[in-house]
């Protein structure tokens, strides 16, 4: 077995420079994880996850985190409404042009999750071999425009702005983008859920069922419209992360996904 790839660095996309860090195996050795963090987090917020995952699959991961977080270029704000499709559209191709991906399984969790079901219902990719959607949101919910609110008092008035400071080279930066976003009155028609109708490639759907930002609805959807393979993994004691939550689940579903997935292609078999 060849060494593990462990690098760190930035990266040109979208017109912006981009923070990033590799785990495990190099794109020309076996295909790649690549992770996409939700609407405050960044590189160093995914914990120990990423190491964690390329232990558990033998697979390479990558992380990176978007303008406007980490150590990332900031984002212009105001966010348009439709920063995730954009995020998808114009900017996540290049991220993975920019380390060679030669096959991949997008890994995103909440707006992450988002970013990736519309990149795989939206771009033709080949390179893009499966998606696990952790969380993902298609619609609003009440409960999680209630959530959002709670979260810019507690920014505003909490402890929640230090926090987000020890991570965030500009944390207004992160926290206003993707806040005064969701809690535009006109984003509560946001609507993406026909992306699933387009999606062709497996997709592993994971869920805490005391998920405070969204319900089960988010999975339903998926599930009564997606043409391609849909598995979906709903967890107890698990809220809006389950990476953190209940990380062996987690990386027991996505490691016997992946497994699954790659066998089928190495037997010439189509998902």
């Amino acid at each position: 077995m060849s060494a593990t790839w462990v690098a760190s660095g930035t990266l040109n996309a979208g017109g912006k420079s981009l923070e990033y860090a590799c785990f495990g195996h190099p794109p020309r050795e076996a295909a790649t994880l690549v992770l996409l963090h939700e609407g405050l987090g960044c590189v160093a917020l995914w914990r120990d996850f990423p190491q964690a995952l390329a232990q558990a699959t033998g697979l390479g991961v990558f992380v990176y985190s978007r303008a406007g977080y980490g150590q990332s270029d900031p984002a212009e704000l105001p966010r348009p409404l439709n920063y995730m499709t954009l995020e998808a559209t114009d900017v996540l191709g290049a991220v993975l042009d920019s380390v060679g991906i030669q096959q991949a399984v997008l890994v995103g969790h909440s707006d992450g999750a988002t970013i990736s079901a519309i990149y795989a219902g939206s771009v033709p990719d080949y390179r893009v071999r499966g998606i696990v959607l952790m969380a993902p949101h298609f619609f609003t919910e009440d409960i999680g425009l209630a959530e959002i609110a709670k979260a810019k008092i507690a920014y505003e008035q909490g402890d929640l702005r230090a926090g987000l400071a020890k991570y965030h080279n500009d944390p207004d930066n992160a926290f206003y983008g993707w806040n005064n976003a969701w809690l535009s009155p006109e984003f509560k028609e946001w609507n993406v859920a026909d992306v699933i109708d387009h999606l062709r490639i497996p997709t592993l759907a994971i869920q805490g069922k005391d998920d405070q930002y969204g319900t089960l609805a988010q999975i339903e959807e998926l599930e009564t419209r997606a043409y391609s393979p849909v598995e979906a993994v709903v967890l107890d004691a698990c809220r809006h992360i389950p990476f953190l939550d209940q990380p062996e689940a987690v990386e027991t579903a996505v490691a016997d996904f992946c497994t699954r997935l790659f066998a089928l292609e190495n037997a010439g078999s189509a998902p």
